[in-house]
């Protein structure tokens, strides 16, 4: 989902929005078909909440090396303190 949500702004930013939204939305169901049963499969272990903290930690683990070497953005601290936020959550949503 991170390259469907931002890998437009640096590959499809000359083109019209619309034409970047239907390259996304292409990218995005793609995942979805994937996640959904993925979801389902996992929900037979885990909570919801327990799923959603997991999207999450994915999603950042994602996110900070794309942004940094495909985005090109600097390195900043607030991603050091989202992910000490997000493993406070971990252990809260985990614990038994």
């Amino acid at each position: 989902m991170t390259f469907a949500w931002y890998g437009h702004l640096k590959t499809l930013h000359g083109k019209p929005w619309i034409i970047a939204a239907v390259i996304s939305w292409g990218i995005a169901l793609f995942e979805y078909l994937v996640m959904v049963p993925a979801n389902r499969i996992g929900y037979t272990e885990l909570s919801v909440g327990q799923l959603k903290i997991m999207q999450e930690v994915i999603t950042l683990a994602i996110f900070v090396p794309f942004s940094l070497f495909y985005m090109q953005q600097p390195l900043k601290l607030d991603y050091l303190w989202a992910g000490l936020c997000l493993l406070g959550a971990v252990y809260f949503v985990f614990r038994a």
